[in-house]
């Protein structure tokens, strides 16, 4: 079972909140592994090209995997991807991402999938986050980001993902500043067709909201996405 985690935004905690779930979830037992399979924004390192959100996903989850497999298009400029990607000579190909994939899905029960950017981030000259998250047929799961104008990129971001004829499982509410807009979590909870599956406190360590993180309660609702 794996869940691919999108993102209203760039910036609005993708990575911390797939954290959160690879921490709850080897908490309670669970093999589990992280992939980012495009990253952008990477540091040189001895050992090549490192994505900080790939390596941190790798940190949280509790099956070893090789980088490669955690992040397989990496690229230093941060920029969107697809033009590090074009500027690099480089075609991002989804059935290389694919066979990554499965490599992870082949030693965990779970994989925790991070997409990068928004929903329609291009990965391509005619391929965007939304194509790749079809292609692997995993439930979704929404980041929002909660600052002014969440609701509408909400919104707009889950018609999106039915469009795309894919499985909206949930959303999490993430504090992105100090101060939340009044309202917003209640709203949203009234207009989003699935449920609301944590609140993620602003600068909160991943390991704290791990532990409020209802993970029965998650592998039910992603059972159900699944069928």
């Amino acid at each position: 079972m794996s869940w691919f985690i999108t993102g209203t935004d760039t910036g609005v905690g993708k990575t911390r909140v797939s954290q959160v779930l690879l921490t709850a979830l080897a908490a309670a037992g669970r093999r589990v592994a992280g992939m980012k399979p495009v990253a952008s924004g990477c540091r040189v390192t001895p050992a090549g090209l490192r994505s900080a959100d790939a390596e941190a996903l790798m940190t949280a989850a509790n099956v070893p995997a090789d980088y490669s497999d955690v992040n397989p298009y990496v690229f230093e400029p941060p920029t969107a991807p697809y033009l590090a990607a074009r500027d690099a000579g480089t075609e991002i190909d989804f059935e290389v991402i694919r066979r990554h994939y499965q490599r992870l899905a082949a030693r965990a029960e779970f994989v925790v999938v991070e997409g990068v950017g928004g929903w329609l981030a291009p990965l391509g000259a005619a391929t965007t986050i939304a194509d790749l998250a079809a292609l692997l047929q995993l439930p979704i799961i929404l980041v929002v980001g909660l600052r002014v104008g969440a609701v509408n990129h909400a919104l707009l971001t889950a018609a999106a993902i039915r469009t795309q004829g894919c499985r909206l499982a949930g959303w999490v509410a993430n504090a992105v500043d100090a101060e939340v807009p009044a309202g917003y979590v209640e709203l949203l909870q009234a207009r989003l067709p699935v449920p609301l599956l944590a609140s993620v406190a602003h600068d909160v360590d991943p390991r704290q909201a791990a532990q409020q993180l209802d993970v029965e309660r998650l592998l039910r609702i992603a059972i159900a996405a699944d069928h």
